[in-house]
């Protein structure tokens, strides 16, 4: 099979911008290779040295932080006077997990006893493939590359088609801060059997995918004739629940940010909405007033709030997905808004959409919608509430708005999500375990936990020469 084309297509003009050459197949042989020599020489290093390194390298990010920021807005689509952001919160992200390292890599001391000595000692993996997505690609890159970077890995890094440059200027970014050749290496692929023999290499001693559900299920599936760990975030359907307590126009820019920021384009988004009936319809309005002032259109101009989706398939599903609810009762309640009205002829433009009426009945409160959609549902209680919340394939986020702090604590126990928050969303915080539940994955990122996919547990037992 002779090596691929890729091009990127850009979102707001459905033009070429990118293309890359692929590996043939020979060279995508090597890969696993590559990474287990330069593997055996990187994890003599010490772990401050590596510290060393990997604090360079994200100070050098930072640096670079506006070119990364247009390349973001170019290949993704993503509004510029946003994207910079995720540079910034990638650096911060990286920095926490650099400075809980020390102490998460540190040998476990066993019990103490005379003439023995008894400790556990974290050893790095080995190497390890990194499959991440276009949609928050630095900050998903983040969570990864640098426990498996500072645990002593070698790295294999495969991008979206869709944001080809991120791995280039990662590696580029890490050389220069001192990081040994071949220690990060990367390849641009869109064929899945060329994908699979990656996976299926058994050099490969991890592999973690962040992706769609079909897509985490295909990697897995490939890896499921050896004994590998396969470390999967998959998709979404983010449920929040506005209790009759709160401030609603509060929670009302609350929602709409954490629905329609990035057009909707993140597992963690704000998918479905149940709000006390009693609020109901004093929320939508809020809503309303919120959405009158946000500007779709061309994601250069720094005015604008909410830029294209990412392809026109997306656009096709997020419209497939409001056409079905509207069939099946529910009502467009998204308020006048010029700018929905006169987006640029070309590009994958979606209005921000408010649906009221909805019902379980619909794909847009079952199936990942990844768009700027925003399905309202009245409730009559907590205990309805919480009901509803659980009842999806998927459990990544959730989220509980009340002025009671403590009793929005009290129902997050009853939530089937691996993150919950109360009074926020759409955060994931670096010293938190970031899991998914039911199909939205399996494993973590995230937090000192995060750590324990890239490493391997030695148990030492010694004890003193008995003469």
């Amino acid at each position: 099979m002779p090596p691929e084309i890729l091009t990127t297509i850009s979102p707001s003009t459905n033009k070429p911008v990118l293309t890359r050459e692929g590996l043939s197949d020979s060279d995508v042989a090597l890969l696993p290779a590559i990474a287990t020599q330069a593997f055996n020489d990187f994890r003599q290093i010490s772990l401050e040295d590596r510290q060393g390194i990997v604090g360079k390298a994200l100070k050098l990010v930072h640096a670079n932080r506006d070119t990364l920021a247009k390349e973001l807005t170019e290949q993704m689509g993503r509004p510029i006077a946003y994207a910079a952001k995720e540079i910034t919160t990638a650096v911060a992200r990286g920095e926490y997990l650099l400075k809980i390292s020390g102490d998460t890599l540190k040998d476990t001391e066993g019990e103490a006893e005379k003439g023995f000595k008894r400790y556990i000692r974290k050893a790095p993996i080995g190497p390890v493939l990194i499959l991440f997505a276009w949609n928050y690609p630095y900050l998903i890159l983040v969570n990864s590359l640098i426990p498996a970077l500072l645990a002593g890995n070698s790295v294999i890094l495969k991008p979206s088609p869709q944001t080809p440059t991120i791995v280039e200027q990662i590696h580029d970014i890490f050389l220069e801060a001192g990081l040994p050749k071949k220690v990060i290496q990367y390849f641009h692929c869109g064929s899945m059997t060329r994908l699979e023999s990656v996976v299926r290499s058994p050099q490969i001693r991890l592999v973690c995918f962040t992706g769609s559900v079909a897509g985490g299920l295909q990697i897995q599936r490939a890896a499921a004739d050896r004994v590998v760990p396969v470390g999967l975030e998959l998709g979404g359907k983010d449920a929040a629940y506005i209790r009759d307590d709160v401030d609603v126009k509060w929670a009302a820019e609350e929602i709409v940010d954490g629905a329609i920021f990035n057009s909707g384009q993140s597992c963690c988004s704000i998918e479905r909405v149940y709000v006390a009936e009693n609020i109901h319809d004093e929320f939508i309005s809020a809503v309303q007033a919120v959405l009158k002032g946000y500007k779709l259109g061309d994601p250069f101009d720094r005015s604008t709030n909410v830029g294209p989706v990412v392809s026109k398939r997306s656009a096709q599903t997020i419209n497939a997905h409001i056409h079905d609810a509207l069939e099946k009762g529910a009502k467009d309640s998204t308020p006048e808004n010029q700018s929905f009205l006169s987006t640029p002829a070309s590009g994958n433009y979606v209005k921000p959409t408010l649906l009221t009426n909805v019902t379980h009945d619909m794909d847009v409160m079952n199936d990942e919608t990844f768009g700027p959609v925003i399905p309202v549902m009245r409730v009559g209680n907590d205990e309805e509430a919480i009901r509803l919340m659980n009842d999806s394939e998927f459990g990544l986020t959730a989220s509980i708005w009340t002025k009671d702090a403590a009793k929005g604590e009290e129902l997050a126990e009853q939530v089937e999500a691996g993150t919950v928050f109360v009074n926020r969303c759409d955060f994931p915080s670096p010293d938190l375990a970031w899991t998914g539940w039911k199909n939205s994955g399996k494993g973590v990122t995230l937090s000192r936990f995060g750590f324990e996919q890239f490493i391997k547990l030695k148990s030492y037992h010694i004890k003193d020469y008995p003469k």
